[in-house]
């Protein structure tokens, strides 16, 4: 990052990622089952890939209700 100045200072957006992760199963105590848990995680990782290309979380996830689940990928 010294001589790139593109390059982030510190790793804080993968230490954001895990923090929901954290806050979720403190508010709610545990996840109910390992499912749940997977569940929760691929959609918190669809909206956190969304949200870095610049796509709004709801735009993202009303698009892969209606089957285009790849416009974070475009």
């Amino acid at each position: 990052f010294i001589k790139n100045l593109c390059v982030p200072f510190d790793n804080n957006l993968a230490e954001r990622d895990l923090r929901m992760i954290k806050v979720k199963t403190k508010v709610s105590g545990c996840f109910r089952s390992e499912e749940g848990a997977q569940e929760y995680l691929t959609i918190m990782s669809y909206i956190g890939t969304a949200h870095k290309h610049g796509i709004n979380a709801f735009t993202a996830i009303r698009e892969a209700l209606l089957g285009n689940s790849d416009i974070i990928f475009n």
